[in-house]
């Protein structure tokens, strides 16, 4: 499994509005794009986010990195242009690809 993990942090004016929609519109996008099994949000609790920002995480879990590298071609540049126009310099996100391991 292939977890593709969002951390974005968010101006504190307008982190309301961001959280509902990615809650309601970005997230279930996504996932419509059938790319994706799951999705998790998370908000950062500690370290303590930037004073004047929120910061959470966005976590997708997709079968295997081709199934990501498809989405990668496809859907992702047309998803985060969408997310730019809307919200521009006021969220910052770093993205990160990681592989899901068995524990013991």
């Amino acid at each position: 499994m292939i977890i593709y993990s969002i951390t974005v942090s968010v101006e504190a004016p307008i982190a309301r509005q961001w959280l509902h929609w990615m809650q309601q519109e970005h997230i279930p996008e996504v996932m419509a794009t059938g790319y994706f099994l799951e999705s998790s949000m998370q908000q950062l609790l500690e370290p303590a986010p930037q004073e004047g920002t929120h910061t959470y995480n966005i976590q997708y879990t997709c079968r295997d990195l081709e199934t990501f590298q498809k989405y990668e071609q496809t859907e992702a540049d047309r998803l985060r242009k969408e997310h730019a126009s809307k919200f521009g310099e006021q969220v910052v996100a770093f993205r990160t690809l990681l592989k899901k391991l068995p524990v013991s």
